[in-house]
């Protein structure tokens, strides 16, 4: 139980911390968006980020479709076709992205589940030894059953330890992934309407450029 409260706690530590450089980035992100920063220079903002950041990862998967669809857009009917492959891309990316991020928030899930089940089995565990106690020496003073009960409650307490903090980080957590989540959406959004303001500006059909 000592063992696992450890990795819960790990795991949630190093989840906290993520979301929060994460998020600060992406309302940085789409404030940029929003107050009309041209799209070419976007790529401005990820410098020095990781390559597993989820927006930095739709980001490149928008821009590399575009790039490689630059010398397709002729037409209107083109520049809608290319505006569709850029949103499904980008979905793609996402959804690859929230993934990673959500990896070992199972393992929350299942400290919480079971850590109640191994404290009740150490629970019943100290209860049994305190009747082996009072059977072997046919007395049922404190001090026979007091060491087998402080072993079931110990065992109780450690179990709700670990399961406690699980459960409410895990649902904390899970929250805030889906926050996240819809704030790239809202990223996606706002890069295509910028994407197909930049595409239907005279001049400027090749769209976006990486900087």
């Amino acid at each position: 139980m000592v063992l696992a409260s450890a990795w819960g706690w790990a795991i949630i530590v190093d989840k906290l911390i993520r979301l929060s450089v994460l998020n600060r980035r992406a309302t940085k992100l789409i404030a940029s968006v929003k107050s009309g920063l041209p799209v070419s220079t976007i790529a401005e903002s990820f410098v020095g980020a990781s390559e597993k950041d989820p927006f930095v990862a739709v980001y490149h998967a928008m821009v590399e479709e575009n790039r490689r669809s630059a010398d397709l857009i002729h037409t209107e009917a083109q520049t809608d076709s290319l505006q569709d492959r850029v949103h499904r891309v980008a979905q793609l990316a996402s959804l690859g992205a929230l993934e990673h991020l959500q990896n070992r928030l199972p393992n929350l899930a299942t400290i919480g589940a079971v850590a109640p089940f191994v404290g009740l089995f150490g629970t019943v565990w100290g209860i049994m030894n305190s009747f082996q106690g009072i059977a072997s020496s046919n007395n049922t003073s404190l001090s026979v059953v007091a060491p087998g009960i402080a072993e079931a409650l110990f065992a109780t307490a450690l179990g709700l330890a670990a399961a406690i903090p699980a459960v409410v980080f895990y649902n904390r957590i899970s929250t805030d992934i889906g926050a996240y989540a819809k704030k790239l959406n809202t990223f996606i959004g706002v890069f295509e309407v910028e994407l197909s303001r930049q595409l239907s500006r005279r001049g400027d059909r090749n769209g976006l450029r990486v900087a």
